[in-house]
Order: C-alpha cells, then sequence, then structure tokens
C-alpha cells in the first residue's frame, strides 16, 4: 500500500478511537493533520480520482465533531467541503448512510441561523427521494411551523428527531423561538403571571421559567407571582425623530422634483 495513503488509514482510525472516547481534544488536533494529508491526494476536487481510502469519510467525520463541539462555523466550512462528494462525484462513489442525515443537519444549521433564502436554495437542489427521506422531512416541516407562528410544534419536534445529533441544533432552534416570543411578550404587555409566562415560553415548569429569566433577561422582575416587564421598557432607550432635519430634506426633495419635470 502507499505509505501515504497507509498513514492516513492510521491517522483516521486514531481519530476514530479518539470520538468514540469522547475526547475532543484529540479529535480536532488529528482532523487538521488529516486535512493537510489529504491536500496530496488527486481524489479531492474537481478531479475525484478513485483512491483507495473514502475521503469523504473523513469530512463526514469532521461535520459531526463540529456538532459535538457545537461549532457552527466549523460545521459549515466541514460540510462546504464535503458537499462536492454528494453532488459532484455521485455517480463516481457508493452512496453514503450518513448522507441524508448530515443534508438535513444543515438545514437545520440554516433555519436556526435564519437564513431561509439559502434554506430553501438548499431543498431546491435536493432530489424527490431526498426529500421524502425522515432526516430532510424533518427539516421541512421545523421550517414550515417556525413561519406559521407554531411554536409548540417545533419544540415538540425535539422529542421525536430522525438522529440524536440533531440535539444541538434543535436546543438552538428552541432558544431562537423563546426569544422571539419573549421580545414580543415584553412590548404587548405589562405583567403576566408566572403560570401564563411559562405557558406563553412552552416551559414545563416555574423552575425552568425563572432560570431562563435569570440568564437572559434579568431586566425582568419576578415577584409576588408575576413577571414584571415594565423595567425593560422603561430602560429601552427613545429614539428622538429629527423632525426638521427630515422636512427640510422633504421640501428639498419637493424642489428638485419640480426642477426636473
Amino acid at each position: 500500500m502507499d505509505p501515504k495513503l497507509t498513514e492516513v488509514s492510521q491517522q483516521f482510525d486514531r481519530f476514530k478511537a479518539a470520538m468514540t472516547r469522547k475526547d475532543y481534544n484529540t479529535c480536532t488536533q488529528l482532523l487538521s493533520q488529516l486535512k493537510v494529508l489529504l491536500t496530496g491526494f488527486r481524489s479531492l476536487p474537481p478531479l475525484f480520482e478513485d483512491t483507495p481510502n473514502a475521503i469523504w469519510d473523513i469530512y463526514e467525520h469532521a461535520v459531526l465533531l463540529s456538532v459535538k463541539v457545537e461549532d457552527q462555523d466549523a460545521f459549515e466550512r466541514d460540510f462546504f467541503q464535503l458537499k462536492p462528494y454528494y453532488t459532484d462525484a455521485g455517480k463516481r462513489l457508493p452512496p453514503s448512510p450518513n448522507e441524508y442525515m448530515i443534508l438535513g443537519l444543515n438545514l437545520l444549521r440554516l433555519l436556526v441561523q435564519n437564513r431561509i433564502a439559502e434554506f430553501h436554495t438548499e431543498l431546491e437542489l435536493l432530489s424527490s427521494t431526498a426529500l421524502e427521506n425522515p432526516c430532510i422531512k424533518h427539516a421541512v416541516e421545523l421550517e414550515q411551523s417556525f413561519m406559521e407562528g407554531a411554536y409548540n410544534r417545533v419544540l415538540s419536534a425535539k422529542q421525536n428527531v430522525p438522529n440524536e445529533t440533531y440535539g444541538y441544533f434543535m436546543d438552538l432552534l428552541a432558544k431562537t423561538v423563546r426569544d422571539e416570543i419573549a421580545g414580543c411578550s415584553e412590548k404587548a404587555y405589562d405583567y403576566l403571571s408566572i403560570k401564563d409566562a411559562g405557558q406563553m415560553l412552552l416551559f414545563t415548569s416555574d423552575q425552568e421559567l425563572l432560570e431562563y429569566v435569570k440568564e437572559e433577561h434579568p431586566e425582568w422582575e419576578m415577584k409576588d407571582g408575576f413577571v414584571f416587564f415594565q423595567k425593560a421598557k422603561d430602560s429601552a432607550p427613545c429614539k428622538e425623530i429629527p423632525s426638521l432635519q427630515l422636512i427640510n430634506q422633504t421640501l428639498s426633495y419637493a424642489r428638485e422634483l419640480e426642477r426636473i419635470v
């Protein structure tokens, strides 16, 4: 066997062993070394020449590692390194059992980051077979619920994820949903009972609400069984509207328009 291939295979075995024992610091170091070694092979895009080692398998593990260490930037980098093996080399390589799971993870990431246009662009690139896969359908249904404002469906979907790796992005999505509800609540109400606030923010206990307020909204005040938002409203800065400047600008535009006509 080619000495380079032997070195990559041995390094990858050490990487997978570190992943199994959840030694993610070692995984990160080994992955950096693996990526440098991979640059010596012609199986990388755009050539995709055949080699005995499955390079796309290394990039799939890189994507999964980024989820384990909760690094969205690393996920995006590693996903785009992996994606050509799914889109451009699909006929030259055997199908990966992780393909739809990783494509679904990427859709979920775009949804968490509120990149809805990119979400739909990625959907357009998928085959009809892919769209029927549970991992892809899960992300699509989440996006529909999110756009409809059916936040209870978004949060309950965490109990039925198609793969355990989805947990990280589902937690982030739940936080996004609660922040959205919280922002609307403090603008719509001066105060709410703790029970009503908990139901509105979709918490199952008062303790969860208390921890959320303490971490995310310390400006809210909780006393006598109520959550008071007035303090948050009072602390919000009021912006002065430069009315005189706007009037002068409007008159200036009107004069210019009159000259043109």
